[in-house]
Order: C-alpha cells, then structure tokens, then sequence
C-alpha cells in the first residue's frame, strides 16, 4: 500500500535518508523541518532531500505549521527534536519547549482536528536509561543511577553501588527502567511517554525506537553538540589533539544510519510495528578506540590526550540489547562498526569542518560549571 508520509524533522541526518528510501518504495513523502543552523549551517537549503519531497519549513511548535503537514499523511515519522546532553543541561527552556512541546503541540493537533494519521513513529533515545543495566559479581542486573561528583572529582569514572563489587555493562533491554541523567534524556523519555500514550488513545498506533549512537555519511559536520565522530574526524583531519574525556574507556553503542533508517521504516511500514524498541548494533565501542578507527580511516596520527575531564549528564557506557525489534519485525544491523567508519570516512574527506565549533562548545559548558 502507498503511503503518504510526514517526516518531521526530515532534512536532517537521519530524515534526509529515510526519505530517499521511501520514495525509492512508491510512497509520497512530506518533510517537515525548521532547517536550524546549528544543525544545518549558515545557509540551509534542501540539498540533502530528493526533489520529488514536499518540504514545508517551519517548527513543530506551529499550529498552522503542523496542520499543513499533516494534511493526507497516513503516517508520521516524529524526528524533530533538538539533540545534545551537554547542551540540553544550560538550554534547558529549549529542549524542554522543542522536544517535549513540540511532540505535545503534534499531539494536540490530531486530538483536536480531522485527520487521517494511523501511526506515530517517534524518535527516542538510550539516553532515557541513564547508566542502563550491569551485572553484579553474583549475575544479578541492576539499572544505577547516575554517578556521583565526588568520584568524577577523584578521577574514578566507573558505576559503583553501595555494597556491591567491580559492575559489568551488559545490554540493556526494553524493560529497564527510565534514569535519564540528562535534560535531553529527561526530554526524550517524555515524547516517547506522549506518543505511546495519548496516540492510541485517539486511535493512532504508535510505536518509539530508541536510537543508540546514530553515525554515518551525511552527519551534522558543524554541530559540535553532538556526534563524537563528526567532532574528532574535524580535529584529526587538521592534525590536532584530541581532548578524550575521562579515562577514555567510556563506551557508546555505534549504530550505522543506514542500519537505523532502515529500522525506521519498518516501524513505520511493518503491520506488527507497536510499542517500544531499542536500535542498536549490540556492541560497545570505547572513546579511545573510536579515535583509533578515525586516524587509521583517515591514514593520519592518532593524537590524543586523555585529559580526565568530564561533563555533567554523560554515562559511562551504553550497549542495546535489540533483540525485541528483531523478533518483531526481523531487523538487524549489517555494517559493522569498523566497515561504518570506512564509509563515513570517505564521506568526511570530500566536506568542510570547523574544528572550533567543538571548542567552543566546552567552553559555554565550563562557564556554568557543567565541564570539568
């Protein structure tokens, strides 16, 4: 069946792909997208969408806005949202008005007028679990809560519970309960809990990936707020050091675009598509080796400084147990993280970078006590 499709947030990374693979399958698409510099730089255009796409520019936070869009969709992918833990804790009005408001503004527009939307697909994140789930010495899973000052002050980065020996990281599934230890995941975990909530209550289908650490060609090169492979490979690429947070042995689930755009559409596409589920490769990859792949990728020195420092509202590690979306909806990752880096490598050879951008960002952050 065609569909007609709404993308919020559609020009971005993640929606500029999904949307040429829709279109590639027959259906209309429609993208909604404030085009925000920060994300698409000085003089945003629609470079990234295939032309056959409607592109209305304008917020979700715009009635009239989300009306237009929403005019004939049948289906809504739900992307539109501002992105960065450590922006999210001194911005905090924003990500609050953006992300939750502009997921409850959606809502409130189908509540409220005639429509013909079936299914919300909105776009969650790991950061709802905080830490997420580790074994104890004895096999048993806990969910702890974020880490405390005072261990990140002495230099001890890892996740200790009163009583309880050396904590292993294991994937975290589904079932684990909501710690965010961001604003940004304080955000995300909200528009996930509207969409599963008061969709089906006015008959719309719903269903919330949570997206594990998105990579891959056509990233965001001039956001320095988020995505650590587009932030190092711009200071690899001008031969300078990179500053490695902590001890350098925190680690992030890499999941490739591609992989995720095409988990997307299933949730968007797939009959048995509801509720929850987590996107993510199932491996963990540390800071210090992400920066190794980078400098092998891009055949330059691998400087680092694993300087200790941090910032409030990052976790320690992260790996996704998908399992629930592959018994569903038979999806599973194929690029692994080595082969990802490859091909986002070749991509980032051919694209301007602005190495101070990220700079400048610790900075803001270290003005109001958040970098350390």
């Amino acid at each position: 069946m065609i569909e007609r499709i709404l993308i919020t947030g559609g020009a971005g990374f993640i929606g500029s792909r999904l949307a040429a693979r829709l279109l590639a399958e027959g259906h209309e698409v429609r993208v909604l997208d404030s085009l925000s510099e920060q994300v698409h730089g000085a003089r945003p255009g629609r470079a990234s969408l295939p032309a056959p796409v409607e592109l209305i520019q304008g917020n979700v936070l715009s009635w009239t806005a989300l009306q237009a869009a929403l005019r004939g969709t049948t289906v809504v992918v739900h992307l539109a949202a501002d992105t960065g833990t450590g922006q999210s804790m001194y911005e905090i009005d924003r990500y609050v008005q953006t992300n939750a408001g502009g997921t409850g503004r959606l809502l409130d527009v189908l509540a409220n007028t005639r429509h013909t939307v079936r299914r919300i697909v909105v776009a969650s994140s790991r950061a709802v679990y905080g830490e997420g789930a580790y074994r104890t010495a004895d096999g048993r899973i806990v969910h702890p809560g974020p880490r405390a000052e005072a261990d990140l002050v002495r230099g001890d980065f890892d996740i200790h519970i009163s009583g309880e020996d050396v904590l292993l990281p294991v994937p975290t599934t589904e079932s684990a309960p909501p710690r965010p230890s961001s604003v940004y995941g304080i955000t995300k975990h909200v528009q996930e809990a509207l969409v599963t909530t008061a969709a089906p209550a006015i008959g719309i289908e719903a269903v919330a990936l949570r997206y594990q650490n998105v990579y891959g060609p056509g990233q965001s090169l001039t956001n320095p707020y988020t995505g650590i492979l587009s932030i190092f490979s711009g200071i690899l690429r001008h031969g300078a050091e990179v500053n490695v947070f902590e001890d350098g042995r925190e680690s992030r689930d890499f999941v490739f675009v591609d992989d995720v755009v095409e988990a997307t559409r299933l949730a968007a596409l797939h009959p048995a598509a509801r509720g929850v589920y987590n996107v993510g490769s199932g491996t963990s990859t540390t800071v210090v080796e992400v920066v190794e792949a980078l400098a092998a990728a891009f055949d330059v020195e691998a400087r680092m400084r694993i300087s200790g420092t941090y910032r409030a509202g990052d976790i320690r590690h992260s790996i996704a147990d998908s399992g629930r979306i592959h018994r569903a909806l038979g999806w599973m990752p194929t690029t692994t993280f080595a082969a990802g880096v490859r091909l986002f490598a070749e991509w980032v050879r051919d694209q301007p970078a602005d190495p101070d951008g990220y700079e400048r960002s610790l900075v803001e952050m270290s003005a109001r006590g958040l970098f350390k």
